[in-house]
């Protein structure tokens, strides 16, 4: 007997209440978007250049202590943060120290990095660093630039492969549906002032992916059964596509989100931003596609007069059992 998320025959209405769901939606962009313009986003060193200073120690960490030992140095804008991970040792403390790249200077100089380890050395003698992490003003503002482009090509090819393979009512919804996942990851960790850094940049990448199968899965089954029901109404050709589509769908974000959950619990600090964007992506690109995508292919309307049927239409793992 077969565990079943999702039973293998449902018939619910997905757009029995449509306008609420772009009014969610649109809300949640707007404070996505409202919250980005007052907080901005926390940059990490790659963003903003700088030094990031990783550090172990058996002793408690006391950021007071370790600002103390800085606060001579004249360094300006000085965080300091212990990193608090379920893997650690007891004697394991692990603090991370980043430092805002001086005004004057293309690149974090050497004896500024030497001059904070040999302060911190001063009253922990025990400590160790980890890692030392450096980014010039000019390389951050240039990776900063090459990050939007990269978001944006990548939604514009989106947008041209869906209008080949479909019709721009397809494209325009799946862009949309695009663009929403993307707005709300960037929006969530302006909210919550997560780090922001170009791990950040390939999750987002990642997401488009994910969002992107999940929403091509459904307009190919869209597309099959727009030639199947020709006298049915779009609304209803849809709720039928989306309930078809729908074990596969919940079968893939379940099992995508139990590796990403373990990945966030046990795989240390290191990679956690990247795998909170990945377990926000893939809600939020698992609602974009019923909720959004559909819907603005329900709004636009899509053109019924195909010659014939197509022999490739539809998705070979559409019904899997979830």
């Amino acid at each position: 007997m077969r565990l079943k998320l999702v039973p293998q025959n449902t018939s619910f209405d997905f757009f029995s209440r449509w306008k609420v769901w772009l009014g969610i939606s649109g809300l949640m962009m707007v404070v996505a978007f409202a919250s980005f313009m007052l907080q901005g986003l926390n940059f990490g060193i790659d963003f903003r250049g700088g030094t990031t200073i990783r550090t172990e120690s058996t002793q408690p960490i006391d950021v007071g202590t370790y600002r103390d030992a800085i606060a001579p140095l004249e360094l300006g804008d000085v965080t300091i943060t212990e990193i608090f991970d379920p893997t650690f040792g007891e004697d394991e403390n692990v603090a991370m120290i980043r430092i805002q790249a001086q005004a004057d200077a293309e690149a974090v100089e050497a004896a500024t990095i030497t001059a904070v380890e040999q302060a911190l050395q001063a009253v922990i003698p025990d400590i160790q660093f980890v890692s030392v992490e450096s980014v010039g003003p000019k390389v951050s503002g240039e990776l900063i630039q090459t990050a939007v482009i990269a978001v944006a090509l990548a939604i514009g090819a989106v947008l041209v492969y869906i209008w080949l393979r479909f019709e721009w009512q397809f494209a325009l919804g799946a862009v949309a549906a695009l663009v929403h996942d993307v707005i709300l990851t960037i929006g969530i960790f302006s909210e919550l002032q997560i780090r922001f850094d170009l791990a950040i940049i390939a999750a987002l990448l990642t997401i488009v992916g994910y969002s992107l199968n999940d929403t091509v899965v459904v307009f190919d089954r869209v597309r099959e059964n727009l030639r199947k029901y020709k006298k049915k109404d779009l609304k209803e050709v849809l709720n039928i596509s989306i309930n078809e589509t729908l074990s596969r769908t919940v079968m893939t974000s379940v099992t995508t989100l139990l590796a990403l959950i373990s990945l966030y619990v046990l795989g240390g600090d290191v990679i956690r931003g990247f795998v909170f964007a990945m377990i926000w992506g893939v809600i939020v690109g698992t609602y974009s596609s019923v909720f959004v995508a559909s819907t603005i292919l329900l709004w636009l309307g899509v053109k019924r007069d195909w010659s014939k049927p197509s022999n490739t239409a539809g998705n070979q793992f559409a019904n899997i059992d979830a």
